[in-house]
């Protein structure tokens, strides 16, 4: 199992991101949590990981903090939740804000979340109240990225799509939240915020 990857980030396209270890390159799949405090391309990073093999694929997720890495394995156990939607909800609310919303039982505030219906976000309650104690690891501000691409609004609303959102509602949310000289992480981070009702 891989549990730990060091090397340079060679590209970042929400949500996948390329490593380079030693002259491997590794794709890995990372919530927007994680890729908004990535540094620019070029720069050495340590992500944990979590390797998920099953019978037709094998596929490898990266996240920078431990709390990240633990509620993405808290949220597979819970029945009818893939790998698509526990990065969508590391994507769509801090760690510390979801632990908050389970203890209190907000299924409403859950359900605002891609691919979550209300009996998941019931189940979630159910089945993860007791476990999210502790997912409090505060998040620092993330750093814009830097030559990337696509501009700044094409690679937001390609993440956002590929995070569950629908064509229509991408368009509408980061015509309302982007403003000139934001980045794609700025534009990404409005855009959730405002699709949470935040």
């Amino acid at each position: 199992m891989i549990g730990r990857l060091r090397g340079t980030l060679v590209s970042k396209q929400p949500p996948s991101l390329l490593i380079d270890v030693g002259g491997v390159g590794y794709e890995v799949e990372a919530p927007m949590s994680t890729i908004f405090d990535l540094p620019a391309t070029g720069k050495e990073v340590t992500l944990l990981t979590h390797h998920a093999v099953k019978e037709d694929s094998v596929a490898l997720y990266a996240f920078l903090h431990e709390s990240e890495r633990a509620l993405f394995r808290s949220l597979l156990k819970v029945s009818g939740i893939g790998a698509k939607i526990a990065l969508a909800v590391l994507s769509g609310v801090s760690t510390a804000d979801f632990a908050r919303l389970v203890q209190a039982g907000d299924v409403v505030a859950l359900t605002k979340i891609p691919g979550i219906g209300k009996k998941t976000a019931e189940r979630i309650v159910v089945e993860l109240r007791d476990r999210v104690e502790g997912l409090d690891q505060v998040r620092l501000p993330g750093q814009p990225a830097t030559g990337t691409p696509l501009d700044a609004t094409g690679e937001a609303t390609v993440a956002l799509q590929q995070l569950g959102y629908k064509p229509a509602e991408v368009t509408r949310l980061v015509q309302k939240v982007a403003a000139d000289g934001d980045s794609a992480e700025a534009i990404i981070r409005k855009a959730l915020r405002a699709a949470l009702g935040g």
